[in-house]
């Protein structure tokens, strides 16, 4: 389920976890693998206040992700 509040995108997971690059497919922030594994090895992808260049980053409820101007909360 993905909602949008104030400019942050609220998506809710079933499960632990996701990983990085399945979460940014899921959003549509990137349409395919290869274009999330671009976006997250240039630097551009903030998991909380740091750089994440790790495709596999496992990503949990309250983690928050920046991509440019898109801010995704997950829950």
């Amino acid at each position: 389920m993905k909602v949008k509040i104030d400019g942050v995108r609220s998506v809710r997971i079933n499960g632990e976890y996701i990983k990085l690059d399945s979460l940014l497919k899921y959003t549509s922030i990137a349409s395919t693998g290869g274009e999330a594994k671009h976006l997250i090895n240039s630097g551009g992808v903030y998991v909380g206040k740091s750089v994440c260049t790790s495709r596999g980053k496992k990503i949990r409820p309250g983690d928050i992700i920046r991509i440019g101007e898109s801010v995704i909360l997950v829950k």
